[in-house]
């Protein structure tokens, strides 16, 4: 795992491990990039069968033929848990994910953003944000 002046490695009271902000970062701020194999569809369609049964989905979805599998171990980026009140989002530049902070985050707060799975995964996906909005699943919210 690369070195980032922005995070620390913790455990999360989320789940396993997180993410935490190691100094005061700005709303806007690149934390980090979200890192993995460029997969077809159909891969990841196969990918995620398997990994919703063990809990653990890094697939992000990049355009209409390809995602990226971030379950490789420099992705340091798949630590970061959900919330379903998140301080981070998910930015798509090209073909690069960044995680970028979406408010003012203070050293030592856990970063989070909202992985917005599909209502039809939700029973593979159980929320343990507790978040006063928490939505109970790890699924879209209602916007």
């Amino acid at each position: 795992m690369a070195k980032n002046r922005w995070i620390e490695i913790r455990d999360s009271n989320i789940h396993g491990s997180g993410i935490y902000a190691a100094r005061d970062t700005p709303q806007g701020t690149r934390i980090i990039r979200y890192v993995g194999r460029l997969i077809t569809k159909k891969e990841a369609e196969r990918l995620a069968e398997k990994e919703e049964k063990a809990g653990t989905v890094y697939i992000f979805e990049l355009d209409g033929r390809h995602d990226i599998d971030g379950n490789i171990p420099e992705n340091t980026a798949r630590l970061i848990n959900h919330s379903c009140t998140p301080n981070c989002e998910s930015v798509q530049y090209g073909r690069e994910i960044w995680i970028e902070a979406m408010r003012d985050i203070k050293t030592g707060e856990e970063l989070t953003y909202d992985y917005c799975f599909d209502e039809e995964e939700k029973e593979h996906h159980v929320c343990r944000c507790g978040s006063a909005n928490c939505r109970g699943f790890i699924v879209k919210g209602k916007d």
